[in-house]
């Protein structure tokens, strides 16, 4: 595993990071920026140079971070967790349902934090209590051979004063949770390791190894949800849940639809 931060960088300790992953630390590559643009698009570029499966980028700031839909995230140094993992894949994998399995690790580490009242909205977000508290950004690389993605993560520690009103009223913050957190070194390193565990599971199996354990963290299961997208009507129906290749399941006037494009937004009724 190799280690690179800059010495201007003193927030997220690379000696804890390994120590932390334990026998773990021999598969990742890790490097800590003090600032970037965005860690997916510095990942990206690694990527596309060949950088191995378990890079992983670790953005204290980013200046242009980057979220669904070409929605911005803020982010900053003691407020969020910010990082982006490459994970190589073989042909064969279908990458339908990675952003949801990446869901599932990331409620499953918070979880095992001690942390109650994690669920899972489709298809990349991950509330605590009801906000915003993670979202998840995949970008394949382009013309990978095998198939590659950086799977960007950003995670809301606490909610400064300079966030915005109309995000903040939907946010979320591990602040919040009612546990003491342990130090940011340590909570990346389990992050990680459940990342790495669930992801060697993926591509063995795909989705559906894991759709039980998003099923039970569906947030809106049940409930009458609109679906937004870009140039089309709002859709309505009873959220379902998802299928066997992360589509989402919507029980419509005419029917149960089966949406599988990620440029939606998903709001309760």
């Amino acid at each position: 595993m190799n280690f690179a931060q800059p010495t201007s960088s003193a927030h997220l300790d690379v000696a804890a990071i390994a120590t932390a992953l334990g026998e773990l630390s021999t598969r990742f590559d890790v490097r800590v920026l003090a600032e970037c643009d965005s860690s997916n698009a510095r990942l990206m570029a690694l990527a596309e140079a060949g950088a191995p499966a378990g890079s992983v980028v670790v953005a204290e700031r980013q200046l242009a971070g980057r979220g669904r839909r070409g929605n911005s995230w803020f982010s900053s140094p003691d407020a969020s967790l910010t990082f982006s993992l490459l994970w190589r894949f073989s042909p064969q994998v279908q990458l339908t349902g990675l952003s949801l399995a990446v869901g599932v690790a990331l409620a499953r580490a918070l979880e095992r934090l001690g942390i109650a009242g994690i669920a899972l909205k489709w298809p990349n977000d991950v509330l605590l209590q009801g906000g915003k508290l993670a979202g998840v950004l995949i970008e394949l690389v382009p013309g990978a051979r095998p198939s590659a993605a950086v799977i960007g993560v950003g995670i809301n520690l606490l909610l400064p004063p300079e966030l915005p009103a109309e995000i903040r009223q939907n946010a979320a913050a591990l602040a919040n949770a009612g546990i003491t957190l342990p130090a940011p070194a340590t909570l990346l390193a389990r992050l990680l390791a459940e990342l790495h565990g669930v992801l060697h599971s993926f591509a063995a199996e795909g989705f559906s190894a894991w759709h039980a354990a998003w099923q039970e963290r569906h947030a809106y299961a049940g409930q009458v949800v609109r679906l937004l997208a870009d140039h089309a009507a709002p859709l309505e129906g009873r959220c379902l849940g998802v299928d066997g290749d992360g589509a989402l399941l919507l029980e419509t006037a005419s029917g149960i639809q089966r949406i599988i494009s990620g440029e939606v937004s998903l709001r309760k009724s």
